[in-house]
């Protein structure tokens, strides 16, 4: 007796279609799994068995054999359980096999029968609806996120026994529960960019660095506006076009960041404590890797605040993120790339104290240890670098976020356009070989940019940035050439921070 359910599974954040074989045979009562389960599969046996015999279904007194294929495909998660108890009900002759062809099964399953939500759902229905099957059940919860898969026929699964009866054809599928209210985005409380007094540099540097994506570093006192800025950037940025809102949809749904019932239009912005780990940060585990805050932050922002509080090895683990834009996580028996197309901003104190000169009260010894915390080769790929003074009492609020995010929003645009035949789309992601055809310079410009390389000392890849900068300042004045002024100002917004 041979019962076969369709269901899907999660590597990293792709998903992959899974047949549930289930074979009950004569023999001792044992119910095995195989097919390179985890845990969580594993344990499916009591969950499953609880559930059938609390819906009113015989548990098998025989032997039950339940294969995961393909079986070199490692399998995690409870989400198979609902296909387990179909499978088994399909092998003792409960359920015609037939009544699940072409259909997909998607749940976790409750003591008691109920059909529980999975994390994932929208990329797991996607993998579905890749191979042609056009039905997929799924628990209550995750009906508007599978929905937002075009050309697929979702049902919704509340308890094991009304499904079975559905399945049948003696029962009504269940209408979709009625939405329920949006959860207010973490940027719908009132801040704006008007609030900062002064500051006029640092605000320059947030504008150039949301029309460009360029990485930005704020260095200064406690109470200089640092962390008030960076929490205001997300209020200048463009929102997500389509393509975009896709990608970052499919990465909370695996992540299980918010209940996903549209597509994510405002950009991530993730703020972690600086205790966080680099598994946290960067992704990690072994069973299941998950993703970490920099995938969480994919085509959003990733902020740090109180850099220098971070563990010198999290920070380093960034280097490899920021310039290829992926994670590559490599276990012994597999191998996940999950993508980390973020932007960095972060804000630190010059030193333990937090006074900086000349008030500083430490020594030259707590100095060092602080700032080797942050290597040089990080602070290399920061586009913008900028010192940070607290405002005087006499400064003025500045302009609002929306007068500021109309011109971020210009500025895109003449990115998009100059940049549609190339395989990047924002003055950051230029390769550096393509900088002297995609960014000319001018006589005049070109001689200011060699000579801050020459008198700064700078790497390729600072004068790079100084260049991408440059561009994007162009942009910014609605100028189709970079000038020597563009240069001058880039350099002047790539300070030399301790």
């Amino acid at each position: 007796m041979l019962g076969a359910v369709r269901s899907a599974t999660l590597l990293g954040v792709d998903g992959y279609v899974v047949t549930v074989e289930v074979h009950i045979s004569s023999g001792l009562p044992a119910y095995h799994v195989v097919g390179m389960p985890d845990t969580a599969v594993r344990e499916s046996r009591e969950r499953v068995r609880a559930a059938m015999l609390s819906s009113g279904f015989d548990w098998p007194r025989q032997r039950i054999t339940v294969n995961l294929a393909p079986a070199a495909l490692r399998k995690t998660g409870a989400g198979f359980e609902l296909a387990v108890a179909l499978g088994v009900l399909i092998a003792s002759d409960a359920l015609p096999a037939c009544a699940l062809e072409g259909i997909a099964v998607l749940g976790e399953l409750g003591l008691d029968g109920t059909v529980r939500a999975v994390s994932g759902a929208l990329v797991l229905v996607d993998a579905c609806a890749r191979i042609g099957l056009r039905t997929v059940v799924v628990p209550s919860d995750n009906v508007r996120e599978a929905s937002l898969v075009p050309g697929v026929d979702v049902r919704v699964a509340r308890n094991l026994a009304e499904l079975r009866d559905c399945l049948k054809g003696e029962g009504i599928w269940p209408e979709p529960p009625p939405p329920a209210d949006d959860e207010p985005d973490v940027f719908d409380e009132p801040v704006d960019l008007a609030e900062v007094r002064g500051l006029l540099l640092a605000r320059r540097a947030l504008e150039v660095a949301a029309a460009g994506r360029h990485h930005l570093l704020l260095v200064g006192p406690p109470g200089a506006g640092k962390t008030m800025l960076a929490r205001r950037f997300p209020t200048i940025l463009p929102p997500l076009d389509d393509q975009e809102a896709l990608a970052v949809t499919r990465i909370h749904s695996v992540a299980g960041c918010a209940p996903v019932g549209t597509l994510v239009r405002t950009r991530p912005f993730r703020a972690p404590h600086h205790t966080a780990s680099a598994a946290a940060l960067v992704g990690g585990g072994s069973a299941r890797p998950h993703p970490g805050e920099v995938t969480i932050a994919h085509r959003g922002v990733l902020f740090l605040d109180e850099l220098g509080e971070f563990a010198p090895h999290v920070l380093d683990a960034l280097r490899q993120p920021l310039e290829a834009r992926t994670v590559h996580l490599a276990r012994q028996q597999l191998s996940i790339v999950f993508p980390a197309d973020f932007q960095l901003i972060a804000c630190t104190n010059p030193c333990p104290c937090g006074l900086g000169p000349p008030r500083c009260t430490c020594g030259a010894t707590q100095l060092a240890r602080y700032h080797r915390r942050c290597s040089a080769p990080l602070l290399d790929r920061f586009d913008l670098r900028l010192g940070v003074s607290p405002p005087e009492a006499a400064d003025g609020p500045g302009e609002a976020s929306s007068v500021v995010r109309e011109r971020v929003a210009a500025a895109v645009s003449r990115q998009l356009a100059r940049h549609a035949d190339y395989p990047w789309r924002r003055n950051s992601e230029i390769p550096a070989g393509a900088l002297s055809r995609v960014v000319p310079l001018g006589d005049e410009a070109l001689e200011c940019w060699r000579a801050e390389i020459e008198a700064r000392q700078l790497t390729g890849r600072g004068a790079a940035r100084i260049r991408r900068v440059a561009r994007t300042l162009a942009d910014l004045d609605d100028m189709p050439d970079v000038g020597a002024a563009h240069v001058a100002t880039a350099a002047l917004l790539r300070q030399d921070v301790p």
